[in-house]
């Protein structure tokens, strides 16, 4: 009988030189708790994604460069809870820092959030560029998941060296196989994908799934 394959892989076994830093299995984030279906700050990806982000580590690493992952793979019930936290109007702990000139129901209005999301098919990843020697990030204009127009990827009124790291990172993501969200510098999904029409919510834990 044939091994079964992995749906996901757990990217930093995959690639060890990859840095997380799970932004959704913590409270580093703009709901300022762990989000559901976050059960360990690990990250998955389906296989064809990790491969194609390896050639960017590669590449990368050749101008002393790499990458930083925030988030990976994301449940449909994690999905669910950003929308049952923007339909609590009262709660504006992180407004100021991630949403100051948007309200939450213009979250969904302009695309920052959906009842649907690419990351539940395994294949779209967040991410940002870091100096291999310091492990610092690149400056990139805005911070990750700020939910504005500095966060667009053709933002001018970020500075001319965010603009450029921006690009660097756009241009090696698209040459090996990823397509960017304009509304976000840091976001990319696997043009091809291997579950397109596929929302799983497997929670996030130690083991990716298999293949049934």
């Amino acid at each position: 009988m044939p091994q079964r394959s992995p749906r996901f892989v757990e990217l930093q076994q995959f690639l060890p030189t990859i840095v997380l830093d799970m932004k959704y299995a913590g409270r580093d984030n703009f709901i300022g708790q762990p989000v559901c279906g976050y059960e360990q700050a690990v990250c998955w990806l389906s296989y064809p994604a990790a491969k194609a982000l390896g050639h960017v580590q590669q590449a990368l690493a050749e101008m002393g460069l790499g990458l930083k992952v925030f988030d990976g793979y994301r449940p449909q019930r994690a999905v669910d809870h950003f929308m049952r936290w923007a339909d609590e109007p009262c709660d504006a702990r992180s407004k100021a820092r991630f949403y100051p000139d948007i309200d939450k129901a213009g979250l969904f209005r302009e695309g920052y959030l959906m009842s649907r999301s690419s990351h539940s098919r395994g294949s779209t990843v967040d991410l940002t560029l870091i100096d291999l020697a310091s492990a610092a990030e690149l400056e990139m204009g805005s911070e990750f998941d700020f939910f504005g127009a500095a966060s667009w990827i053709d933002a001018q009124s970020v500075s001319a060296q965010a603009r450029a790291n921006r690009m660097l990172l756009q241009e090696l993501m698209v040459r090996h196989g990823f397509v960017p969200y304009y509304h976000e510098w840091w976001h990319f999904t696997l043009q091809d994908e291997p579950y397109p029409e596929t929302y799983f919510d497997q929670p996030i834990g130690s083991r990716p799934p298999v293949m049934d």
